[in-house]
């Protein structure tokens, strides 16, 4: 590397020493020292101080605020293991129990533990369940409950039993025959699952429920002239039967979706019902209003066959006219009177 050769007037500056300099260093008389140590000194005690204020300031700034308490996490609340369980238990294990037959024991041994003990001596798949249900379930005591299936059994008919079909075939089938089983569930010890305490009992079918009251007004029939009943109408094409858009009859925030694939061609309304009150009282589309109706069809299959069809509505007035609120879970029932 070259170096550079210091010219004259290099020269003549490198002699010339800087003011207040020594040994290249800047010097700094005693009195300037001084002020600099007061300087920084009341600097540290300014932020010391201010420190204290900050802090001040922040914990009465919280202690005002409402105290938040930390709220749990919401649980899920499973389905009524009253019902569910048990009732679950009794299908899988009927749908087994008839089915089973000679050599085929230890396919029910998981479900009811005593049967390693017993010899079946029908014929393994003689009989089929289909349809099978829990229908009714009763708490016997902690943990046992009593559950009635229902399920429609068909059988294997015998060669003889099929020529005898073939000659006479005006008698009934009798194939297919509902039928109901009892059997007694209990909660295994130490785990999640239910065991079977003996093998199901066939019972008669279970009472019948009496007929309910529904809280709706006398219905009137469908009219197209009607404006309301032509807007459910329409809904229910849309909905039902894919004919048109659906959202245009829907109030707002509604959520519903078409019925996919649509399994009707045509939707008619047959008759309208009022909650609590006359339909025909034709309430005015007044913005807010809201009605509850019970709505029976007629629905058009693709094969042409008529399916009758209840829905509970719920409608709300918007801009003079009413919309489809909300599908109602379930019709809203006659309130017993106390005596």
């Amino acid at each position: 590397m070259k170096r550079r050769r210091l010219t004259a007037d290099d020269q003549s500056a490198a002699k010339k020493p800087e003011t207040g300099t020594a040994g290249g260093w800047v010097t700094v008389s005693s009195g300037a020292l001084a002020n600099l140590s007061t300087i920084l000194r009341w600097g540290a005690w300014l932020l010391l101080v201010l420190g204290v204020f900050l802090s001040t300031t922040a914990h009465l700034r919280l202690s005002a605020e409402a105290p938040r308490t930390a709220q749990p996490p919401a649980k899920a609340t499973p389905a009524s293991g009253e019902a569910v369980g048990p009732g679950g238990f009794a299908v899988l294990y009927v749908a087994a129990y008839l089915e089973a037959g000679r050599g085929t024991e230890a396919a029910l041994a998981r479900y009811f533990p005593n049967m390693r003990n017993i010899t079946l001596e029908a014929k393994s798949g003689a009989q089929h369940a289909e349809q099978l249900a829990a229908v009714q379930v009763e708490h016997v005591s902690t943990g046992y409950w009593s559950v009635t299936v229902a399920g429609r059994i068909t059988g294997t008919p015998s060669a003889e039993e099929e020529a005898d079909e073939k000659q006479d075939k005006s008698e009934p089938d009798q194939a297919g025959t509902l039928r109901y089983f009892q059997v007694p569930v209990r909660a295994a010890a130490d785990t999640d699952g239910y065991v079977a305490t003996a093998l199901p009992a066939e019972v008669g079918a279970p009472e019948t429920g009496d007929g309910v009251e529904l809280n709706y007004g006398a219905p009137v029939p469908g009219d197209d002239k009607d404006e309301t009943a032509a807007t459910v109408a329409r809904f229910f094409s849309a909905y039902l039967a894919g004919a048109g858009e659906l959202d245009r009859y829907l109030a707002p925030r509604t959520d519903l979706r078409p019925v996919s694939p649509a399994p009707y061609t045509q939707v008619e309304v047959a008759q309208l019902a009022e909650l609590g009150g006359d339909y025909r009282r034709n309430l005015p589309a007044s913005d807010g209003a809201r009605r509850q109706l019970l709505v029976d069809l007629w629905a058009a299959a693709p094969d042409r066959q008529l399916r009758p069809l209840t829905y509970a509505l719920t409608l709300t007035a918007r801009d003079g006219r009413w919309e489809i609120a909300a599908l109602n879970a379930a019709p809203d029932l006659t309130t017993p009177k106390e005596q």
